[in-house]
């Protein structure tokens, strides 16, 4: 086994829960010819660190020397995967096939080659029901080889057959691949550079899409064929914030495993990752009822069998539906209330800073930065938008940026008038080198610049002037996203009326609720 991180181990070791604990132990108990005591010592030692120390595990393991430690660790990591092997998971689909293609193996090595193919026989039925084209594609391979080296006479015409079911398979496979690629890569580049921001940027994502995108992929009707299909065109509306194409392909994205059932037992993962794109895209377009049904729905699975049966599905459900939380509260205006939240989101972000990434996390902080500004607490506010700043800028350089932005800000709320004429620059500086400069940031700076020699009368005439330049740029595909990430008119109303940015935007949900209600009656 190549040499692992020096924390791997420790990660295994404290994403196991008791069960899968105790099962390790009775599996080294069981399987060792004398008691290996190395192997349970170092386990405990590493279970009971909060954080991987090697000299505090030396000297807490004083059998083991440094030298042994690597290879013991080694050791100790592929018996952990060994035992957990043995803890069948019956909802993964994946782990089934995977032990009926091994029995199919044992049978072939015994001789018994008929009884093989009929176990590959089944394994294609269940792969097929269950959309799972790489197993369908292994057992005909498996088949081709039995027919190729023995004369098993187990049906009439079997070359031919074989040869077009491979063939058939490795067209919809192919298809598969090409989807899942532009998908990828199109996901990848908002992780990198979020939204498009200029007209470069979307001529740029245009041509890659159109050129990637096979001609013959709507004709496919496969579950993952036409997944990846409406998760390509996710990606692609929502890099261009064509908002309604978004919307419209996270609705085809999530009624697609509602039409099938149990492809969200199949693959649990990308059905959380659909709803929370489908809450996403309601947040985005004001959607405030369909936001509250499928926040409604979201928060069923949650608390489901499914949502909690392994790790993966309890932290992503957690990630995406605190997010949706959050954002509902952003939706009502209801700010203070939504602080509540905070304290279980900190908590969960420890529990699972070893299986969360720092993308997440970073969202995270944003809209708790968000929150708190919004109930104007701007302390709480520079205090999480700091811990966006002072990481590494190597993903989301929008997020990076728009937290400088509200972090300027939030220090000319505090009056920090010394200190803005600094951050001005600096924050101008790095949106600049990060391309990240709109008009509208634009106005936003220009104003600040002034605001330092203008009085009480000049600079609320001043917020009425900016608010009305920016509100010309709302409906602008281009300059959408900044107040995708700061809502800056509300913020300037809340400046010309002198009252909390929570109220007008509370104010303004009413409103709608209000008018939607009377339409409806």
């Amino acid at each position: 086994m190549p040499k692992r991180l020096t924390d791997e181990l420790f990660q295994l070791i404290k994403s196991l829960g008791k069960a899968e604990k105790r099962n390790f132990k009775l599996y080294v108990q069981r399987n060792a010819a004398s008691p290996d005591m190395k192997t349970i010592q170092l386990f405990d030692a590493m279970d009971k660190l909060d954080d991987y120390d090697e000299e505090l595990l030396l000297k807490r393991t004083p059998d083991i020397k440094k030298q042994q430690l690597s290879n013991l660790k080694s050791h100790v990591y592929r018996q952990i995967l060994a035992s957990l092997r043995i803890l069948r998971d019956e909802n993964n689909i994946q782990l089934q096939l995977q032990e009926n293609m091994d029995y199919a193996r044992i049978l072939y090595d015994k001789g018994l080659y008929l009884q093989s193919l009929k176990s590959l026989d089944r394994i294609k039925g269940f792969a097929r029901e269950h959309y799972q084209l790489t197993y369908v594609l292994q057992a005909l391979i498996f088949e081709k080889k039995m027919e190729a080296l023995y004369i098993t006479r187990s049906i009439e015409n079997r070359a031919e057959l074989l040869a077009k079911e491979v063939e058939e398979t490795n067209n919809r496979l192919v298809m598969i691949g090409k989807l899942s690629n532009l998908s990828l890569q199109l996901y990848s580049w908002y992780i990198n550079m979020g939204h498009a921001r200029g007209d470069k940027d979307r001529l740029a994502v245009k041509t890659f899409f159109e050129t990637n995108l096979p001609q013959n992929a709507s004709l496919y009707k496969g579950f993952y064929e036409k997944h990846y299909l409406y998760e390509s065109y996710c990606w692609y509306g929502f890099i261009l914030q064509d908002l309604l194409m978004y919307y419209r392909y996270c609705q085809k994205w999530v009624d697609s495993f509602e039409k099938e059932p149990i492809m969200i037992k199949v693959d649990t993962q990308l059905y959380i990752k659909g709803m929370h794109n489908l809450l996403n895209a309601h947040f985005m377009l004001l959607n405030h009822v369909k936001f509250a049904a499928d926040l409604q729905k979201f928060e069923h699975f949650y608390h489901s069998k499914l949502a909690n049966c392994n790790d993966n599905n309890r932290v992503q459900s957690f990630i995406y539906l605190y997010t949706a939380k959050l954002n509902k509260h952003f939706l009502e205006g209801s700010f203070t209330k939504g602080l509540s939240l905070v304290p279980e989101i900190e908590e969960r972000i420890k529990e699972y800073r070893l299986k969360m990434d720092r993308h997440r996390i970073l969202v995270f902080y944003y809209k708790i930065a968000s929150l708190y500004f919004g109930s104007g607490d701007i302390e709480k506010t520079i205090e999480y938008l700091n811990k966006i700043i002072n990481w590494k800028v190597d993903l989301r350089t929008d997020l990076q940026c728009y937290s400088r932005l509200l972090h300027l800000i939030a220090h000319y709320e505090l009056g920090n008038f010394d200190l803005l004429e600094y951050l001005i620059k600096s924050v101008y500086r790095f949106m600049a080198k990060m391309q990240n400069l709109s008009v509208v940031e634009e106005e936003i700076f220009r104003f600040l610049r002034k605001s330092f020699h203008l009085d009480k009368k000049q600079i609320k005439a001043s917020f009425i002037h900016l608010k009305g330049k920016l509100e010309k740029y709302k409906d602008n595909p281009i300059e959408s996203r900044s107040f995708m990430y700061l809502d800056i008119i509300s913020w300037l109303e809340s400046k010309i009326k002198n009252v909390p940015v929570q109220d007008i935007i509370r104010a303004k949900y009413k409103a709608k609720t209000s008018n939607r209600n009377k339409t409806e009656s």
